[in-house]
């Protein structure tokens, strides 16, 4: 069965520093005409850091949600910008932390309904401490979490952030740890 949909017409609706909206005409598989609206957003990189047991979380307020939420360090992408470079930027800035070798673990499709942002998900190895430089306007605070607790966060809703929460489930996976 053919799934594909066509894009007749990409229709602006607005323009802004972080994202477009966009309400587009376009064509079903079975070639009716429907209106798709879409967040072009540039998308964003975080980094699973994990130095001697303990995983970094950052908690900062998200004024879309009205409150201070726990995340691992993440960043939007600049144009043109590569993920790789957008992690190992926001692990510096956000903990302070570098990396000898980042690795892309996966990319994740937050919201495939409306939105083509893809968040890049790496893992930080070889891990050092280095100095925090947050950037002007950047509130945040830094907690070095047990790795067996940062996952009963996710289990008590603590940590309710989808990247985040995905990134510690896979990281308990791959090294064999109970997520319940």
């Amino acid at each position: 069965m053919q799934l594909e949909e066509k894009t007749v017409r990409k229709n602006y609706i607005y323009r802004g520093k972080i994202i477009n909206v966009r309400c587009d005409d376009a064509e079903l598989p079975n070639g009716r005409p429907c209106r798709r609206e879409i967040v072009e957003h540039p998308g964003g990189a975080c980094v699973l850091c994990v130095k001697d047991g303990k995983v970094a979380l950052v908690k900062q307020f998200r004024y879309a949600y009205g409150e201070a939420i726990y995340e691992i360090p993440a960043g939007k992408l600049n144009e043109g910008e590569d993920p790789m470079l957008a992690a190992e930027r926001e692990l510096g800035e956000e903990t302070g932390m570098i990396a000898d070798e980042l690795v892309l673990r996966f990319v994740l499709y937050p919201t495939p309904g409306y939105t083509n942002e893809k968040i890049f998900i790496y893992e930080a190895l070889g891990v050092r401490e280095g100095k925090q430089h947050l950037d002007e306007g950047e509130f945040l605070n830094v907690e070095f979490v047990p790795i067996e607790d940062a996952l009963e966060m996710v289990e008590n809703g603590a940590i309710c952030d989808a990247k985040t929460i995905v990134a510690l489930q896979r990281y308990a996976l791959e090294h064999k740890m109970s997520i319940s």
